[in-house]
């Protein structure tokens, strides 16, 4: 596939890059982008949830009525789960959520929602993108001139970018991230992929190893 390459005011430079069939345009495997979200949101869960059971409520043991002639149930105490303020019956605990992918099925996953993005005509090429100093009003108009201002938009670098990061920090729809930071999530999640050409080359590098 070849795609155009943009500058920053949203020009076309009459420069093309073109992108690797076997990492941006194979069958996608929505199965495996399934599985690689879910870990993804199950390795972010903190799992310290915590209810109080009947052993951990403070009270009373006192059986509260009698064993008979109540006309009812046999009452228990007052930190019984049946009663107001008593414990919770197979209440949360803390756990521990995540699990493991093998590495053959999170690379699947990566390059089948790159080829979703590919095909959807979801990915953009800038030529360079570069800031001398943070700054978000300077962003943002680099983001109206790539009519992209009002779409989810994920900027991947070859190397950490500490100015477009911090330019593009206090933008709630944008996302800055590296090649090696790079994530099923991250893209899916996206409504636009800003890539440059060192960018694809690292991309294509990393899986395809």
């Amino acid at each position: 596939m070849e795609l155009s390459i943009f500058n920053i005011k949203g020009e076309e430079t009459g420069k093309k890059v073109q992108l690797s069939d076997a990492v941006f345009g194979i069958e996608p495997n929505d199965h495996a982008i399934y599985l690689d979200v879910k870990q993804f949101m199950a390795n972010n869960r903190q799992g310290t949830h915590k209810s109080k059971q009947r052993s951990e409520i403070a009270g009373s043991t006192r059986k509260l009525g009698r064993q008979k002639g109540g006309g009812g149930a046999r009452p228990g105490d007052i930190k019984s789960p049946v009663r107001v303020g008593g414990g919770r019956i197979f209440g949360p605990v803390p756990r521990d959520y995540s699990f493991k992918l093998n590495k053959k099925l999170k690379q699947l996953a990566r390059k089948s929602a790159l080829s979703l993005r590919a095909k959807n005509e979801q990915i953009i090429v800038l030529d360079a993108i570069n800031f001398d100093a943070p700054k978000t009003k300077t962003f943002l108009q680099a983001l109206q001139a790539l009519k992209i201002a009002d779409k989810k938009a994920l900027f991947v670098t070859a190397e950490i970018n500490e100015n477009l990061f911090l330019s593009a920090r206090n933008l709630q729809k944008v996302n800055v991230m590296n090649v090696n930071e790079l994530n099923t999530y991250a893209i899916m999640n996206a409504g636009v992929v800003v890539l440059l050409p060192e960018t694809i080359t690292a991309i294509e590098a990393t899986l395809n190893a």
